[in-house]
């Protein structure tokens, strides 16, 4: 990646549009552990905020599953050599002990990248697909969705941010 380069996606690209997104946030957060109604839905807060000059984004929240308190922390960035988008995710309750990087060469703006997990068994990896759309300046939607070994994706996790004031 060039300076040059960096620069223009700072001003019209992905890195702009990653630092449109910083700011405090508070909404709703749902899980699903299976097709249908959430398992649980409570509010999250969450700090998004622009590091290393720019070239990446630091995501901090908090919410609650089931009365348990949960945090977590992510990485966004746009891989400019690669035309990439990248995350790093742990959490105290999804990840266990494993830092979750995904990566997906997106053909529109929309940030979407997929991971992989094991299932704790032995058995093939479970897929984790990361959607963030950010219909409007005051408004960030994270969707999460599960993939089984066999291809089969469902929504495991939505937020809906609204900017705080």
């Amino acid at each position: 990646m060039g300076k040059k380069e960096f620069e223009v996606s700072r001003a019209e690209g992905a890195h702009r549009r990653m630092a449109d997104m910083a700011g405090e946030w508070e909404g709703t957060f749902k899980l699903w552990f299976e097709p249908g109604d959430p398992a649980c839905e409570s509010i999250q807060r969450g700090t998004i905020r622009s590091i290393l000059g720019g070239r990446f984004l630091l995501h901090e929240y908090e919410t609650q599953i089931n009365g348990d308190a949960v945090s977590g922390v992510a990485i966004y960035g746009y891989h400019l050599d690669a035309g990439a988008w990248e995350s790093a995710w742990v959490e105290s309750f999804g990840t266990g002990t494993q830092i979750m990087h995904s990566t997906g060469k997106s053909a529109d703006s929309m940030f979407n990248v997929l991971g992989h997990y094991g299932d704790g068994e032995g058995g093939p990896d479970w897929g984790w697909r990361t959607l963030i759309e950010q219909p409007d300046a005051d408004t960030l939607v994270i969707v999460m969705n599960n993939i089984t070994p066999q291809g089969d994706e469902m929504k495991a996790v939505e937020t809906r941010y609204a900017r705080k004031s």
